[in-house]
C-alpha cells in the first residue's frame, strides 16, 4: 500500500475551517436546551449545566453515519481518534484525547465491559446496530468510576420502550457484498415497557494486507447481535428494569505467518436495576451487573474469557440547588486464558458534591477503592466553573485517576506478579459560548500518567502463570514509563440559513516522558467539519475527516501519512412510514493506513431502507 502524504494546502483549508466552525456536543444536529446525561458523575444533568466534556450521539446521527463499526462511529467526535488492523471486526483501539484504549471506561446500559487479557473493552464486538444513545465523557474520572477511567468513559444505552406498540425493520446493501438487516419492536403496556431488537449483516470485506508475502484474500465479517430491555413501575416511586445484549461475531484476518485466520467473538451484558424515590430528595439505585468478553482464535490457537460482575447503591439527595452523592460499590474481574485461571475484586466508597448558582457552579468527587491485590487507592477531582454571561461560561477542573494492571499483564508468562497500578494527574480550563442555533467552545488540558504499564525486552523475572522465573531475554510487562497527553479542542456550530455548519478540531502531544517521543498511532493534528441542509425533501450532509501524520512504532522510526477523507449522506421519507438512506465514504478512494502494512476501505457506497410506522 501506498503511504498517503498529507497535502498542507486542502489541509490548512479544512482545518481553518474547522477552527471557524467548531462542533459543541452532539455531531451534525442541535441540541436540545435541556437535554440530560448522566455519565458525567451519575446522575441525571442538563446538558448545559455540565462541567465536564461531554458529547452526546443519538440513534438518528448513527443511522446517518452509515458506519460499520462503533469506533467509526466516535471518531467523527471531539478528542477521538481509533487504529485498526484491517476491517471491521479485527483489532480496534480508540484514544479519547490521546490516551491508551484501556484507560477508557465503557459501560452498556450500566454494564461494566472490559478485556482482563488486552485491557480495555473490545470496540470491535460492540454492535452499533443495537444502540439508541452515546455519552462520551473526555478527561480522568476515577472519583466516581474507580479504576479505568483514566482518560475518559463511553456509556452506551440501548433503546427504552414507551408509548404505542412501535415495530420497525430495516435492509441495507453496501459495497463488498455488505448485507444489513434489522428488525425489533418497543412499546409499554400499563405498568411495563418493553423494549427488543435483533440485527444481522455480513461483508466479502477487502484485502487488508496487500504487502508482499501476505495472504491476499478477502477479509470479511459476518455479525448477529440482540438486546432486550424490560421495564416494570411498581409504582409512583420504584421502578425495576432488566436490560441484555448480545453479539456474536466472526471476521476474516492474516496473522504474522500469513495464514487466513479467523477472530471469533462473543459479548453478553446482563444488568437488573432497581430505582426507589423514596422522599421528593432523596433517592437511590441499586444495580447488579454481569458481562462476559470471549475471544478466540483459529486455527491459530488462542482462547480468552473475560468475567466481570459489578455491584452498585447509588444514593442521591438533592436540597435545592445542592445534590449530594455517596455510592458503595464493587467489582469481581475474573480471566481465564490458559494457564492463568483467576480473579480479583475491587470495593469502592464514593462521594460527590454539586451546587449550581446563577453564575457559579461547583462538582466535587472523592473515591477510596479496596484492590484485593493492591491494597488502598485514593481519588478526587475537583471543577469549577463561573458564568461570565448568559452566553459566555469558563470552567476549569483537577482530577486525579488510576488503572490497576489486568490479570494478564500479572500473570501471564509476560507477567509480573508486582506491578503496580497506572495513576494519573489532570489539569484543564475550558471556554464556552451557547447562544441559539450558534455554539463555541475550547478545552485545555494536561494529564500526566506515571507508571505506566509497557512491554520491554530484558525487563526482568516474569511470571509463567505459576512462579516468577528470571529470563535475561523476556520481554516483559513493566511500569517503567511516564506519559503526558496534552492538547487543545476546539468546538462549536453555526447555522447559515438553513445549512448547519459545525467542527472539531484537535491540536495535542500524547508523549512518552521517558523517551520524548510521540506515541504510536496517535495525530498530532485530527479534525473533522460537517455541514447539513435540506433540498426539497431530502435531508443531506457533507463530512470531512483530516488527520495528521503519526508513527506506527514508539521509536518513531515507521510513519504513517497523514490523510483527507469526504463522506456524503442523503435521506428522505419515501412514503408515509417508510425512509430511505444513502451514503458515500471516501468519495475520492483514498488510500491511507491507521495500523502499518494494514489496508483500510477505499470508496464504499451504503443504502438503506427502514420501515417505522409513526
Amino acid at each position: 500500500m501506498k503511504t498517503c502524504v498529507f497535502d498542507a494546502r486542502p489541509a490548512a483549508l479544512s482545518l481553518a475551517l474547522a477552527a471557524a466552525f467548531p462542533v459543541f456536543s452532539q455531531p451534525r444536529a442541535e441540541t436540545p436546551l435541556r437535554e440530560t446525561v448522566v455519565t458525567a458523575t451519575r446522575t441525571v444533568q442538563p446538558l448545559t449545566d455540565l462541567l465536564a466534556d461531554v458529547s452526546v450521539v443519538d440513534r438518528e446521527a448513527i443511522e446517518r453515519s452509515g458506519a460499520t463499526g462503533l469506533a467509526d462511529v466516535l471518531a467523527r467526535l471531539p478528542g477521538i481518534e481509533f487504529q485498526r488492523n484491517g476491517g471491521p471486526g479485527t483489532t480496534t483501539g480508540v484514544f479519547v484525547r490521546g490516551a491508551e484504549s484501556r484507560f477508557t471506561a465503557v459501560y452498556i446500559d450500566g454494564v461494566r465491559i472490559d478485556s482482563q487479557a488486552t485491557g480495555g473493552a473490545a470496540w470491535e464486538s460492540i454492535p452499533i446496530s443495537q444502540i439508541e444513545r452515546i455519552e462520551v465523557l473526555r478527561g480522568p474520572a476515577a472519583a466516581v468510576y474507580g479504576s479505568d477511567a483514566l482518560g475518559g468513559v463511553i456509556q452506551i444505552f440501548t433503546k427504552r420502550g414507551e408509548g404505542a406498540f412501535s415495530p420497525f425493520v430495516g435492509i441495507g446493501v453496501g459495497s463488498r457484498g455488505t448485507n444489513k438487516a434489522d428488525a425489533g419492536f418497543s412499546g409499554a403496556v400499563g405498568a411495563f415497557d418493553y423494549s427488543l431488537g435483533m440485527a444481522a449483516e455480513r461483508s466479502t470485506g477487502f484485502n487488508s494486507r496487500t504487502a508482499a508475502g501476505q495472504n491476499r484474500d478477502l477479509d470479511g465479517y459476518r455479525s448477529r447481535s440482540a438486546n432486550a430491555k424490560l421495564g416494570f413501575q411498581i409504582n409512583k416511586a420504584h421502578r425495576l428494569e432488566a436490560a441484555a445484549l448480545s453479539n456474536n461475531m466472526k471476521s476474516q484476518y492474516d496473522s504474522a505467518f500469513a495464514r487466513d485466520d479467523l477472530n471469533l467473538r462473543e459479548l453478553d451484558t446482563l444488568g437488573l436495576n432497581w430505582q426507589a424515590q423514596w422522599t421528593e430528595a432523596y433517592s437511590t439505585r441499586l444495580s447488579l451487573t454481569d458481562s462476559r468478553d470471549r475471544y478466540q482464535t483459529v486455527p491459530s490457537p488462542y482462547l480468552t474469557v473475560t468475567s466481570l460482575r459489578g455491584y452498585l447503591l447509588h444514593n442521591e439527595l438533592r436540597l435545592g440547588a445542592h445534590v449530594l452523592t455517596a455510592d458503595l460499590e464493587r467489582k469481581e474481574d475474573y480471566l481465564e486464558n490458559a494457564p492463568i485461571n483467576r480473579g480479583r475484586s475491587q470495593d469502592g466508597f464514593a462521594l460527590g458534591y454539586g451546587w449550581k448558582g446563577q453564575r457559579h457552579t461547583v462538582q466535587l468527587n472523592a473515591r477510596h477503592d479496596d484492590d484485593s491485590e493492591f491494597g488502598g487507592k485514593n481519588t478526587g477531582s475537583a471543577a469549577y466553573g463561573f458564568a461570565l454571561t448568559p452566553q459566555w461560561r469558563a470552567t476549569v477542573a483537577a482530577a486525579t485517576a488510576f488503572r490497576a494492571p489486568t490479570l494478564y499483564q500479572r500473570f501471564s508468562i509476560y507477567g509480573v506478579s508486582t506491578l503496580q497500578p497506572e495513576s494519573s494527574r489532570n489539569l484543564e480550563a475550558g471556554l464556552r459560548y451557547a447562544q441559539g442555533s450558534s455554539s463555541f467552545g475550547f478545552v485545555a488540558y494536561r494529564n500526566r500518567v506515571n507508571n505506566l504499564i509497557t512491554f520491554t525486552n530484558g525487563s526482568g523475572p516474569c511470571t509463567n502463570g505459576r512462579a516468577p522465573v528470571a529470563l535475561a531475554n523476556r520481554a516483559c510487562y513493566s511500569n517503567t514509563a511516564r506519559a503526558e497527553y496534552t492538547g487543545v479542542t476546539f468546538t462549536g456550530g453555526y447555522k447559515v440559513g438553513n445549512t448547519l455548519l459545525s467542527a472539531s478540531l484537535d491540536l495535542q502531544d500524547p508523549r512518552d516522558l521517558n523517551t520524548g517521543k510521540s506515541l504510536a498511532r496517535r495525530a498530532r493534528r485530527h479534525a473533522v467539519l460537517t455541514a447539513d441542509t435540506r433540498v426539497g425533501s431530502w435531508q443531506v450532509g457533507a463530512e470531512a475527516q483530516l488527520s495528521g501524520r503519526r508513527y506506527d512504532d514508539a521509536a518513531n522510526t515507521r510513519t504513517l501519512g497523514g490523510y483527507s477523507l469526504m463522506n456524503l449522506s442523503a435521506s428522505t421519507a419515501l412514503a408515509r412510514d417508510w425512509t430511505v438512506i444513502a451514503r458515500v465514504d471516501n468519495v475520492t478512494d483514498k488510500s491511507y493506513e491507521l495500523a502499518q502494512t494494514y489496508a483500510t476501505a477505499g470508496r464504499t457506497l451504503y443504502v438503506g431502507l427502514k420501515w417505522a410506522p409513526l
